[in-house]
């Protein structure tokens, strides 16, 4: 297995050699940055190398936050710069296709607030499940004025529908664990006590059955319902070409100073913070 740093931002936590628990733990709020893409990439690489791994649990060891948003606080060009991956796409979205295509189970287990990024994640995920109580997913972009880049547009197309799909992308809203299991955003939701055991429980299932017929079964599923490349990488290009436009500017520049990326009210209730820029726009 390939060796991840024990203070990562993300690392992997083998429960034994074919199940593997990926911890994501930048605290305070699990932001994604330039600075997370080159882990993520080694644990993806990992799960396509190792001979051993069958099914991965993607977690957080932060409370109240899966997975959240883009780091505004770098300069674009140290993500524009990155090279791309061997999908031939930028970095984001070319792990995400990959975690989709691997021969290995995934699994999100999703406590506290998945938006942006951490939606992505769970969408590339096989599986997705969340805690009643403390589960937050959103794709949170338009309220920034921006594009969603890691394919939630085609991934969550398929997955709950053209109208949901729009109502998750265009308002910007947050989905709960209940509603979001009622939308088939996740596979199920129950309560915050049982999901550890739950996951565990199924995880340590699949971790024991022969992983070539894991393989062929998940690709003869992924021929139907993952979506192509072309469809995918569009959507980063799009993103991209947001965060430049002047109005993404002026709201990401108000959402700093209100407190993004430092004040934990704005990133728990970012759904709120960002209906108000609009609610008071001149």
């Amino acid at each position: 297995m390939t060796q991840v740093s024990a203070n990562a931002q993300i690392r992997i936590e083998p429960s034994s050699a074919s199940y593997w628990r990926v911890i994501i733990d930048n605290p305070p709020f699990n932001i994604f940055g330039p600075d997370t893409m080159p882990q993520l990439a080694q644990v993806v690489d990992a799960l396509e190398s190792d001979p051993h791994v069958k099914v991965v649990v993607f977690e957080s060891a932060v409370p109240g936050f899966f997975l959240t948003h883009y780091d505004f606080v770098p300069p674009l060009e140290a993500t524009t710069s990155m090279p791309p991956g061997p999908t031939g796409m930028p970095p984001l979205p070319d792990m995400l296709v990959r975690i989709g295509r691997s021969s290995v189970i995934s699994i999100a287990k999703i406590r506290g607030r998945a938006s942006g990024v951490g939606s992505e994640l769970a969408l590339a995920s096989d599986m997705r499940f969340a805690s009643n109580e403390k589960a937050l997913l959103s794709q949170w972009e338009i309220g920034a004025a921006l594009v969603p880049g890691g394919g939630p547009m085609t991934r969550l197309s398929r997955l709950i529908g053209r109208g949901r799909a729009l109502e998750v992308l265009t308002s910007g809203n947050d989905f709960d664990g209940g509603l979001a299991e009622r939308y088939g955003y996740v596979n199920r939701s129950m309560p915050d006590h049982e999901l550890d055991d739950f996951v565990d429980g199924l995880a340590t299932r699949i971790s024991l059955f022969d992983k070539q017929s894991l393989a062929a079964i998940k690709q003869h599923v992924n021929a139907q319902t993952l979506p192509p490349d072309a469809s995918v990488a569009p959507e980063w290009d799009a993103f991209i070409a947001s965060v430049g436009r002047p109005a993404a500017q002026e709201k990401i520049a108000q959402l700093m100073e209100l407190g993004l990326q430092k004040n934990a009210d704005v990133e728990t209730r970012l759904a709120h913070y960002t209906g108000s820029l609009w609610r008071t726009r001149s």
